[in-house]
Protein backbone atom coordinates (compact mmCIF):
# COMPACT_ATOMS: atom_id res chain seq x y z
CA UNK A 1 0.00 0.00 0.00
CA UNK A 2 1.13 3.56 -0.94
CA UNK A 3 1.52 6.07 1.57
CA UNK A 4 0.37 9.55 1.34
CA UNK A 5 4.20 10.88 0.86
CA UNK A 6 4.85 8.06 -1.78
CA UNK A 7 1.71 9.58 -4.00
CA UNK A 8 3.00 12.35 -3.34
CA UNK A 9 6.26 12.18 -4.87
CA UNK A 10 5.13 10.07 -7.73
CA UNK A 11 2.69 12.23 -8.83
CA UNK A 12 4.94 15.57 -8.52
CA UNK A 13 6.92 12.92 -11.48
CA UNK A 14 4.32 12.17 -12.88
CA UNK A 15 1.73 14.16 -13.63
CA UNK A 16 3.75 17.54 -13.79
CA UNK A 17 4.08 19.51 -17.08
CA UNK A 18 7.25 19.88 -18.66
CA UNK A 19 7.65 23.36 -17.25
CA UNK A 20 7.46 22.31 -13.36
CA UNK A 21 10.95 20.78 -12.59
CA UNK A 22 10.51 21.52 -8.79
CA UNK A 23 12.03 18.94 -6.59
CA UNK A 24 9.88 17.32 -4.05
CA UNK A 25 11.64 15.69 -1.03
CA UNK A 26 8.76 13.67 1.55
CA UNK A 27 9.80 14.26 4.58
CA UNK A 28 7.18 12.72 7.01
CA UNK A 29 3.50 11.52 7.29
CA UNK A 30 1.51 11.56 10.34
CA UNK A 31 -2.17 10.18 11.27
CA UNK A 32 -3.77 12.93 13.79
CA UNK A 33 -4.84 10.77 16.08
CA UNK A 34 -7.11 13.11 18.22
CA UNK A 35 -8.87 14.28 14.26
CA UNK A 36 -10.24 11.16 13.12
CA UNK A 37 -9.63 10.67 9.38
CA UNK A 38 -7.20 13.62 8.90
CA UNK A 39 -3.21 13.20 8.47
CA UNK A 40 -0.76 15.42 8.40
CA UNK A 41 1.98 15.33 5.39
CA UNK A 42 4.87 17.53 4.94
CA UNK A 43 7.47 17.76 1.61
CA UNK A 44 9.76 19.58 0.74
CA UNK A 45 10.24 21.82 -2.72
CA UNK A 46 13.48 22.87 -4.51
CA UNK A 47 13.79 25.54 -6.70
CA UNK A 48 16.30 26.07 -8.96
CA UNK A 49 16.74 29.35 -9.80
CA UNK A 50 13.62 31.18 -12.25
CA UNK A 51 12.07 27.94 -11.63
CA UNK A 52 8.56 27.82 -12.01
CA UNK A 53 5.81 25.37 -10.86
CA UNK A 54 2.70 24.76 -13.20
CA UNK A 55 -0.42 26.08 -11.82
CA UNK A 56 -2.39 23.39 -9.80
CA UNK A 57 -4.75 22.11 -6.82
CA UNK A 58 -4.10 20.58 -3.99
CA UNK A 59 -6.23 17.95 -2.26
CA UNK A 60 -10.12 18.78 -2.09
CA UNK A 61 -9.82 18.25 1.74
CA UNK A 62 -6.23 19.61 2.41
CA UNK A 63 -5.47 22.54 4.22
CA UNK A 64 -1.84 23.54 3.12
CA UNK A 65 0.73 25.40 5.39
CA UNK A 66 3.78 26.59 3.74
CA UNK A 67 6.90 27.89 5.02
CA UNK A 68 9.66 29.47 2.58
CA UNK A 69 13.28 27.77 4.39
CA UNK A 70 15.63 29.30 1.69
CA UNK A 71 15.20 31.98 -1.15
CA UNK A 72 12.10 34.06 -1.90
CA UNK A 73 8.72 32.33 -3.68
CA UNK A 74 6.38 33.96 -6.22
CA UNK A 75 3.11 33.26 -5.23
CA UNK A 76 -0.40 33.67 -6.20
CA UNK A 77 -3.67 31.84 -5.43
CA UNK A 78 -6.97 32.09 -7.75
CA UNK A 79 -9.11 35.18 -6.38
CA UNK A 80 -5.91 37.25 -5.28
CA UNK A 81 -5.33 40.56 -6.53
CA UNK A 82 -1.96 39.80 -7.13
CA UNK A 83 1.25 37.77 -6.57
CA UNK A 84 3.06 38.18 -3.24
CA UNK A 85 6.98 37.42 -3.21
CA UNK A 86 7.39 35.36 0.15
CA UNK A 87 11.35 35.35 1.76
CA UNK A 88 12.82 32.72 3.99
CA UNK A 89 10.89 32.81 7.28
CA UNK A 90 7.60 33.88 5.77
CA UNK A 91 4.80 31.52 5.46
CA UNK A 92 1.68 31.81 3.71
CA UNK A 93 -1.83 29.09 3.42
CA UNK A 94 -4.17 27.71 0.42
CA UNK A 95 -7.47 26.70 1.86
CA UNK A 96 -8.93 23.21 0.72
CA UNK A 97 -8.93 23.20 -3.44
CA UNK A 98 -7.69 26.57 -3.86
CA UNK A 99 -6.48 26.79 -7.49
CA UNK A 100 -2.40 28.13 -7.70
CA UNK A 101 -1.91 29.68 -10.35
CA UNK A 102 1.64 31.22 -9.73
CA UNK A 103 4.35 29.75 -8.38
CA UNK A 104 8.30 30.02 -8.66
CA UNK A 105 11.66 30.90 -7.72
CA UNK A 106 11.65 34.81 -7.37
CA UNK A 107 15.31 34.93 -7.97
CA UNK A 108 17.13 34.16 -11.03
CA UNK A 109 20.43 33.47 -9.28
CA UNK A 110 19.49 31.60 -6.01
CA UNK A 111 18.06 28.30 -4.93
CA UNK A 112 14.83 28.93 -3.34
CA UNK A 113 12.94 25.84 -0.94
CA UNK A 114 10.08 25.41 1.15
CA UNK A 115 8.49 23.27 3.58
CA UNK A 116 4.54 21.98 2.40
CA UNK A 117 2.50 20.89 5.41
CA UNK A 118 -0.59 19.37 4.80
CA UNK A 119 -3.75 18.54 6.91
CA UNK A 120 -5.84 15.91 5.23
CA UNK A 121 -8.19 13.08 4.96
CA UNK A 122 -6.11 10.03 5.67
CA UNK A 123 -7.20 8.44 2.56
CA UNK A 124 -6.91 11.30 0.09
CA UNK A 125 -3.80 10.26 -1.77
CA UNK A 126 -3.42 12.57 -4.88
CA UNK A 127 -2.04 15.63 -3.35
CA UNK A 128 -1.26 17.48 -5.79
CA UNK A 129 -2.70 17.71 -8.99
CA UNK A 130 -1.62 19.71 -11.73
CA UNK A 131 -3.74 21.53 -14.37
CA UNK A 132 -3.74 20.34 -18.20
CA UNK A 133 -2.00 22.38 -20.83
CA UNK A 134 -4.23 25.38 -20.69
CA UNK A 135 -6.83 24.27 -18.97
CA UNK A 136 -8.29 24.82 -15.16
CA UNK A 137 -9.59 22.30 -13.14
Amino acid sequence: MKTLLTTLLACAAVATPAMAMESVTPKFEHVIPNIPGKSLVAAEVDFAPGEPSAPHHHAKSGFLYVYVLQGAIESQVEGEAAPHIYRAGDSFFELPGAHHILGRNASATEPAKLLAVFVVDSNDKALTVYDKEGQKQ
